[in-house]
């Protein structure tokens, strides 16, 4: 079965060594990360760690709610 999630992440470029890293938390106990030569490469890498991740914790709650943004 397949199910969509959405998952918050950050990425940030290594300035002093070159490529990419990403994070993400699907929980408060479980962290995926990823790592790539370019952007694209790391979050690419990052999807692949949270697809291994849910295997093993499987998928969260989500809450979905629509909010003002200024």
């Amino acid at each position: 079965m397949q199910r969509e999630i959405t998952v918050p992440f950050t990425i940030a470029e290594d300035t002093e060594d070159g490529g990419w890293y990403a994070a993400a938390a699907l929980t408060p106990e479980a962290f995926a990360n990823g790592e790539g030569e370019t952007r694209e490469a790391a979050i690419e890498d990052l999807k692949a760690a949270i697809a291994l991740l849910v295997e093993e914790v499987g998928v969260p709650e989500q809450l979905v709610l629509t909010v003002e943004v200024p």
